[in-house]
């Protein structure tokens, strides 16, 4: 593993310990180059997973843009970093398993959908509001009295 501070190629592994409900080894680095202290989340990839968007356009699955979105709509809720990453996980784990290798933007945003309806409406109405592209006071309305139904 390569410093992140001073580029050397080699680091220690100074400790190893499971971490997000065991989907991931947390580790704790050490340059002995520049000295520096860094920690590393190693997880277990099932297979590759495409992204194919509404236009057509393919592009590879990205963890940090998943974790993103969801963070931005679990802002100021009451979730603890541990609990957004088995969320994350969660979600990740439902997309490599699915029947295809290539999966649908939709897809993507229907699976997310699902989860924060279970977790927490707050969240499910502002991850909504921007993956329906709600323009209008109306347009939240309309998708409240549905959820009112559910």
């Amino acid at each position: 593993m390569r410093c992140p501070y001073c580029g050397h190629a080699e680091t220690q592994v100074k400790d190893s310990r499971p971490a997000e409900d065991a989907a991931a080894i947390r580790r704790r680095r050490f340059c002995p180059s520049c000295g520096a202290r860094f920690t590393t989340f190693e997880r277990v990839q099932l297979r590759d997973i495409t992204i194919v968007k509404s236009d057509g356009q393919r592009e590879p699955f990205e963890r940090e843009k998943l974790s993103r979105s969801l963070r931005i709509a679990m802002r100021k809720r009451p979730f603890d970093e541990d609990r957004i990453e088995r969320i994350i996980n969660g979600i990740q784990r439902r997309l490599e398993t699915e029947a295809d290798a290539e999966v649908p933007s939709r897809r993507v945003g229907e699976i997310v959908m699902e989860t924060l309806r279970d977790i927490d409406q707050v969240a499910y109405v502002r991850f909504a509001s921007v993956y329906q592209n709600f323009n209008e006071a109306k347009d939240f309305q309309a998708f409240l009295g549905d959820l009112d139904k559910t």
